[in-house]
């Protein structure tokens, strides 16, 4: 979707500047996020791209003002909501209020915790072809969708060149809506700096993204 979290090419918001010794958690409350993020996924309550377009529709001050793990705080917490895992008063006191909803796999386990941490394939068998071909020159289509891609809006209707083809894999466009993995072809295409930024842009720069087939038409 469109939103303040699609940031590539955007100017204005000063230089990057990392922190020193960064530790992996700043706090305890940082590694439990994470580890309820993994959790959920692993009993289906909900997938990666579905946690993404959570995040994606979080308000631009919240946004650019939360940390990392509190942006993904608000998500699981919107999340929870809008599978009917929790309510917002067993939010607000920390505890279940009513009778658990029934779970779409087993409760995860300490045993399960090596497996739930392994990332998943997303590979799954074509049944088509593939439109491109390596050296095939495409345009981006200029979409603007109401939910979650994984096309930026800096490389919408842009000429590029397809790299790669890397086979049949399960688009987040319809995974993040829950309506199944609906594969589709993915590519890596390369786009000239020219051609995303203009002729203000240096020449000897290009972009590489991976484009799945359904953003794509042949230029």
């Amino acid at each position: 979707m469109n939103g303040i979290h699609d940031m590539g090419g955007m100017d204005g918001f000063g230089k990057v500047e990392p922190e020193a010794n960064e530790p992996v958690f700043h706090a305890p409350w940082e590694g439990r996020v994470i580890a309820i993020m993994r959790a959920m996924g692993r009993i289906g309550a909900w997938n990666l791209d579905m946690f993404r377009d959570a995040r994606e529709r979080q308000p631009a001050a919240f946004y650019l003002t939360a940390s990392y793990y509190k942006s993904w705080e608000r998500s699981i917490e919107t999340l929870l909501l809008s599978q009917g895992l929790a309510s917002n008063d067993e939010l607000e006191v920390g505890r279940s209020l009513d009778s658990a909803k029934p779970l779409n796999r087993p409760a995860l386990t300490a045993q399960d915790v090596a497996y739930a941490i392994r990332r998943g394939s997303y590979g799954r068998p074509a049944s088509a072809a593939a439109l491109f071909k390596v050296g095939d020159q495409v345009r981006s289509k200029n979409l603007n969708p109401t939910s979650h891609t994984r096309l930026p809006r800096y490389a919408r209707g842009r000429i590029g060149t397809i790299e790669i083809v890397h086979g049949y894999q399960v688009f987040p466009d319809s995974s993040a809506l829950g309506v199944g993995d609906n594969p589709q072809w993915l590519y890596t295409v390369v786009f000239g700096g020219r051609e995303l930024w203009g002729t203000d842009a240096d020449p000897a720069i290009s972009v590489s993204i991976d484009a799945f087939e359904p953003y794509l038409e042949a230029a």
